[in-house]
């Protein structure tokens, strides 16, 4: 699969890293391509470089991993190059005080399928820090990673199950993009249990076998 990659921070460097250990072509594309050349030099391989505009004309497949804000102006302007890809919105609209900047509003998510009609979003990657991302293969107490994906398009999503499962990871359905806010704000409330709480988020819900109730597992 042919990956480009808007952005040159630590989440692009960790997926693409990824990926590329994976056998996927990838191109890291940013606005300073000195930067795009140092993170492509760093992930190794065959790993391309370049504008913003070559690594959308280059994927089949694009990451914006991009700060929040600067998604939609980005897409917006590279829109005739993206139409009719997959579009990949890693994107957490966090502010200070762990506050939801979305909050009242569109996602994150809708918001660069808003700037960009014909182009597939797929929510997703969004839950965690770069670290998981870079390990190989994110595994905790003997089971994989689960990355939910929301999108609309069922091509879309496929390769991006694919991605998910080459980085040792299982995709898990979270819906269409309209629930894609809904992954935003759980980033919201697990980033401020996690930092501020320092609380284990996996111990606020019940094992699946008792997610409908106490007598669920032994029906």
């Amino acid at each position: 699969m042919k990956i480009g990659v808007l952005g040159t921070g630590n989440i692009a460097d960790a997926l693409a890293t990824q990926w590329v250990r994976a056998g996927h072509a990838v191109l890291v594309g940013g606005r300073d391509e000195q930067n795009a050349q140092r993170l492509a030099t760093r992930i190794g391989g065959d790993t391309g470089h370049g504008s913003l505009r070559a690594a959308v004309v280059f994927g089949d497949v694009v990451l914006a991993a991009l700060p929040y804000g600067a998604g939609a102006d980005v897409v917006r302007e590279h829109h005739s190059a993206l139409e009719g890809k997959v579009l990949l919105d890693c994107a957490n609209p966090i502010g200070p005080g762990f506050r939801l900047l979305t909050e009242g509003g569109p996602s994150a998510a809708h918001r660069l399928a808003a700037a960009a009609p014909g182009v597939h979003v797929v929510k997703a990657f969004n839950l965690c820090h770069e670290d998981v991302w870079r390990m190989t293969p994110p595994v905790f107490d003997g089971r994989p990673l689960a990355v939910p994906i929301c999108g609309d398009d069922e091509a879309a999503l496929s390769l991006t199950r694919e991605l998910v499962r080459d980085m040792g990871c299982e995709p898990v359905a979270g819906g269409g993009l309209d629930r894609a806010g809904l992954l935003e704000a759980t980033a919201a409330l697990f980033i401020r249990l996690w930092v501020a709480e320092r609380a284990d988020v996996r111990a606020i819900v019940p094992p699946l076998a008792y997610a409908t109730g106490p007598g669920a597992g032994t029906a």
